[in-house]
């Protein structure tokens, strides 16, 4: 039997084999889990498709989707690829703005909105909408401005169904016999790249790159039917929606959550998840959740809270060692590893053992109980949250990828995961890492990283000159600044446009520095600075409530928080903190080190001075606090 080719198809299968497994769990009104079984999708699937085929939609027309997580993206999502359309994604936090812009320049007719205030946002540009005719509201609640809706027509959610229903009732054909249509080839969805670096770009990806994932991750990740996959992440977002194809291609149940502390944490103790994809920022606020906690309650619980943190920690590079899991930049002797790491993994083992009784079994149950991995991609995982994890047994899987290679290329094996890297890439991508010198590098040497294969996108929509600048005789630049390990892990070390040149001509990836200083409990966010300067800077959100703490313990009197961010005693103190975690002694070059740093006010925001994968948007804050950035030099 032949792998079906298209996204919808492979759903359709795994409803025919997995009917009463539930792949959905959302939330009703009361807050409570609401289950959707395989079955049931597929043939709200069926009925919601012939119901938009009777709207008029067509093959290889564009359909806005502007939503975050809900059962109702899921499912227009697969009808719409099932009639061979293609979806044009964003989510709520977007701005009126980027709606717009995305709608227009997508061409898109119809419109999905989440509820009534996103589709008065998209109405309120309107004027600047002329090709939208049709806007349809997922949730019910509250009522669109029908004055600004004049001239569009405004469809509930539930007002489809029932439109639908009627179609299938006359013809349950039609949807079937487009979907049998669908190829490989066919353009699955356009994604609006988030927008680090100016005008958002249409990803054009087809069904082939997904394809291309399903059919190599399951070789690096063991995931079994019925198991449960706890949705945080933006569906909107390749990351998140590749997994999600992922998940559903293995019939396990996807439980719908939100990436905040306060709900997400609860969620896991209500459906028990196996498994979670996150970006780095939210198992950073994880980690530091516990510490603070930890900080809290101080005394003996610290004491051991913290030595434990330590023999975990040894313990695991003592495993990693004795396992053959440490990366090979260089070449490792196998033996000697073995012999150096056998007897003090045998001695420590006890005291892990302990620590896994005492205090890691609690941060574990808190994750539900069962929880088997989770999968960390958007963003390099610092190396202080990678370890953390790894010293509380908590297995981390990093993996990577761009939205234009649809995205996941490369994961962390679950049996043999390969630390500070995001493990090997899938097979059948050919791979090239060039230098600056235009020569091909080896492993242990840096590169830029230029990848080919099926899961490449098709293009920048309306933007051939820039897709052609990426593209290289078929090979995709990534701009992503890696080294590859004898065992052809990789590990990604910057980005080629985030690269920073000092006047002296030092070239400086900035992340491994943020990385390092957002290890600091004081400091929450912070973007490094410098390019054709003297020396680098660094522009600090420090953690207030810390802060205030400190301001107490040093009888520091002040009448507003921010008056704190100028006091010489706190300037210190954040100046310790930074020295602490990059200087010449743990490992940095000179110029590598932060000389002066601007506190700042509030924090980095999404739709402001973060992506909606909490990366920063370096153009904009180098606008944005222009005057406190030449301050600092």
């Amino acid at each position: 039997m032949n792998t079906p080719n298209t996204i919808p198809k492979r759903i359709k299968a795994v409803a025919s084999k997995h009917p009463e497994i539930s792949a959905l769990l959302s939330k009703d009104e009361n807050g409570d889990y609401q289950s959707i079984t395989y079955k049931e999708l597929y043939k709200k699937v069926q009925i919601l498709g012939t119901g938009l085929k009777k709207l008029g939609v067509k093959r290889n027309e564009h359909v806005a989707i502007m939503s975050d997580n809900c059962k109702e993206w899921m499912m227009t999502d697969l009808a719409l690829l099932g009639l061979g359309a293609i979806d044009v994604p964003r989510g709520s936090d977007s701005t009126a703005d980027e709606m717009q812009y995305i709608i227009e320049h997508a061409d898109c007719e119809l419109v999905f909105a989440e509820n009534s205030k996103q589709a008065d946002k998209i109405l309120s540009k309107k004027k600047d909408l002329p090709k939208v005719k049709k806007i349809i509201v997922f949730l019910p609640g509250g009522t669109v401005n029908k004055k600004s809706a004049e001239g569009i027509e405004i469809l509930s959610f539930e007002e489809l169904e029932k439109l639908s229903a009627e179609a299938y009732e006359k013809d349950n054909k039609t949807f079937e016999a487009e979907l049998e249509k669908g190829t490989d080839e066919d353009v699955a969805t356009l994604i609006y790249t988030s927008g680090t670096t100016g005008t958002p770009k249409g990803v054009m990806l087809q069904h082939k790159s997904y394809n291309f994932q399903l059919d190599n991750v399951y070789d690096y990740i063991d995931i079994d039917p019925g198991q449960i996959f706890l949705s945080v992440l933006p569906v909107w977002h390749s990351f998140e929606r590749a997994v999600e194809y992922i998940m559903l291609d293995r019939a396990t149940t996807i439980a719908y959550s939100k990436p905040i502390g306060a709900i997400m944490i609860p969620d896991m103790g209500k459906v028990h998840p196996h498994w979670m994809a996150s970006v780095p920022r939210i198992w950073e606020g994880v980690r530091a959740g516990i510490i603070r906690n930890i900080n809290k309650e101080g005394g003996a619980k610290k004491v051991l809270f913290n030595f434990f943190v330590t023999v975990g920690g040894s313990w695991a590079h003592l495993n990693n060692m004795f396992k053959g899991t440490l990366p090979t930049f260089h070449k490792r002797i196998r033996a000697l590893d073995i012999a150096l790491s056998i007897i003090p993994l045998i001695l420590i083992t006890p005291f892990k053992l302990l620590g896994d009784a005492l205090v890691f079994s609690k941060i574990k149950a808190k994750l539900g109980g069962r929880f088997i991995a989770g999968i960390s991609g958007g963003g390099a995982l610092p190396p202080y949250v990678d370890s953390f994890f790894q010293a509380a047994g908590i297995s981390l899987l990093e993996g990577y990828g761009l939205t234009e290679t649809g995205p996941v290329v490369a994961v962390r094996k679950q049996h043999h995961p390969v630390g500070t890297t995001v493990g090997p890439l899938f097979p059948d991508i050919e791979y090239r890492v060039i230098g600056n010198d235009g020569a091909l590098k080896g492993p242990g040497e840096k590169g830029t990283l230029y990848l080919k294969g099926d899961m490449n996108m098709k293009g920048y929509y309306k933007q051939k000159e820039i897709t052609d600048e990426v593209f290289k005789e078929g090979w995709l630049n990534t701009g992503d600044i890696c080294i590859m390990t004898h065992n052809k892990e990789v590990r990604i070390v910057g980005r080629s446009k985030e690269t920073i040149v000092l006047m002296g001509g030092e070239n400086i990836e900035p992340v491994p520095i943020e990385d390092k200083i957002n290890a600091s409990e004081a400091i929450l966010q912070n973007m490094v600075v410098g390019q054709d300067k003297k020396f680098l800077g660094a522009l600090i959100v420090p953690d207030m409530e810390l802060l205030e703490e400190k301001a107490k313990e040093l009888g520091i009197s002040y009448v507003q928080p921010e008056d704190l961010l100028e006091d010489p005693e706190i300037q210190e103190y954040i100046h310790n903190e930074i020295q602490a975690q990059v200087s010449t002694k743990t490992g940095f070059k000179p110029f590598e080190c932060v000389f002066r740093f601007k506190l700042m006010e509030k924090p980095f925001e999404v739709g402001q001075e973060l992506t909606q994968t909490l990366k920063l948007r370096r153009s904009i804050i180098d606008k944005l606090y222009a005057k406190e950035i030449k301050a600092l030099f």
